[in-house]
């Protein structure tokens, strides 16, 4: 009886990796969606390393990277981006924690706030938020407005992000061990969740980074020269150029998603979170 169990038994160990093996019509849709996005890129990539008949070369990087307003306008972005995640993060990550510890009723009513930028269109919220900073008109001609705003498209790439990252670890697990040393409320969060918690910080980072690096409609309304409208600018005027700025673009959008996908490796392949210590 247990030999003829034991075939059976192998069988059903072997059935999931078969069902495993992707089909025909996968790999084949697969392949044309892979050929969707490469095909043009390929053509915007040789476009742009043409400097004559037959002829290639680095030229208009060259001058892209040598043109002083792109040196200003993509410091200029990258500096928003930084304060736009550090803005985010110090608002968002209390209250993550605090509705995941004390308020979890309150989940479904943060998840539809949360997509709330993707149905406002940005015309509209810049619309709205002029009307609101009318009484300190000083802050429509700081460059800080942005950054608020930033905050705001961003909020649903952040929020997910760290939602995820909470779900992942056991908080109030974490928060009574914590507690139970006599650490306050501020060290728990800094030294227990923020460790834990630091693959979906840099997910969201990285998220936020690359929103804010091509976002183009908000800063164009309110006069500010960010790396998105030089791009607009360029491409108005010169198409190679234009071409090797897509391409700097690209890579920098590609350059932060492989961030984040190997962080999500890295900490797939981690320990299983734990409660670090806690000094009184």
């Amino acid at each position: 009886m247990a030999s003829v169990a034991a075939p059976a038994e192998k069988k059903a160990r072997r059935a999931p990796r078969e069902h495993r093996r992707p089909s025909f019509w996968t790999i084949f849709w697969l392949i044309m969606a892979a050929l969707y996005f490469l095909i043009p890129l390929y053509s915007t990539l040789q476009f742009s390393l043409e400097t004559g008949q037959h002829s290639y070369g680095f030229k208009w990087y060259g001058q892209t990277f040598a043109d002083p307003m792109f040196r200003t306008s993509f410091l200029f972005s990258l500096r928003l981006a930084v304060e736009t995640v550090i803005i985010g993060l110090v608002l968002m990550v209390p209250t993550v924690y605090w509705v995941h510890l004390r308020l979890p009723q309150l989940r479904p009513l943060m998840d539809v706030v949360s997509i709330l930028p993707f149905v406002v269109p940005p015309v509209a919220l810049v619309v709205g938020l002029s009307g609101v900073f009318n009484v300190l008109p000083w802050m429509l001609s700081n460059s800080q407005i942005l950054a608020f705003i930033y905050v705001i498209l961003a909020l649903p790439f952040t929020y997910r992000s760290l939602d995820a990252g909470m779900r992942a670890i056991n908080v109030k697990t974490l928060t009574e061990a914590a507690q139970s040393v006599g650490a306050p409320g501020w060290k728990t969060l800094l030294f227990v969740i923020l460790p834990n918690i630091r693959t979906a910080m840099l997910s969201g980072a990285f998220l936020t980074l690359a929103i804010v690096m091509g976002e183009y409609t908000i800063s164009s309304l309110l006069l500010f020269n960010t790396f998105a409208v030089y791009m607009y600018y360029i491409g108005n005027t010169e198409a190679q150029p234009a071409a090797a700025l897509a391409i700097i673009s690209f890579t920098l959008t590609w350059g932060a998603m492989m961030g984040l996908f190997l962080l999500s490796r890295r900490r797939g392949r981690g320990s299983s979170p734990g409660v670090t210590a806690v000094s009184r």
